[in-house]
């Protein structure tokens, strides 16, 4: 093969090799503690607008994502007092105390990225719209 055909393929090769380097890195990164939600609040998240409407539908769904996966913890009317409480009481989400921020928009990363390793992100397992149908539920547990 003549040489001036070996630089194409180098740098093909290269590609490669940084583009298996990124997943890596990504996926170590999803890994890492300082993607969580900060406590305090996010003022970009703040922002955020919530684009699912709180309908019965929306509701409905809600429920049913937060039976599965948040009840279990967070208890059966958002208390704190689910049976897998681990070494850390989960707080209250019925209540105006908020650690990670009040907003829609806050709520949502708080459940898309979690907020320590006993409240694990749920963006792997929930597409954004579950996430947001949750987060309608949630509000509706405070009324």
């Amino acid at each position: 093969m003549p040489r001036r055909h070996l630089t194409p393929l180098c740098a093909l090769c290269a590609l490669c090799v940084l583009g298996v380097l990124g997943v890596f890195c990504v996926a170590a990164e999803q890994q890492n503690p300082a993607t969580f939600a900060k406590k305090g609040g996010n003022p970009e998240a703040a922002k955020v607008k919530n684009p699912v409407a709180a309908s019965p539908a929306s509701l409905a769904a809600g429920k049913r994502s937060y039976t599965r996966l948040c009840e279990k913890c967070h208890g059966p009317e958002g208390h704190g007092d689910g049976t897998a409480v681990t070494e850390k009481q989960p707080p209250d989400i019925t209540d105006s105390t908020w650690e990670f921020g009040s907003t829609d928009g806050e709520l949502f990363v708080a459940v898309h990225d979690g907020t320590s390793p006993d409240m694990e992100g749920y963006k792997e397992r929930m597409t954004d719209t579950e996430i947001w149908n949750v987060v309608n539920y949630v509000r509706s547990l405070a009324k």
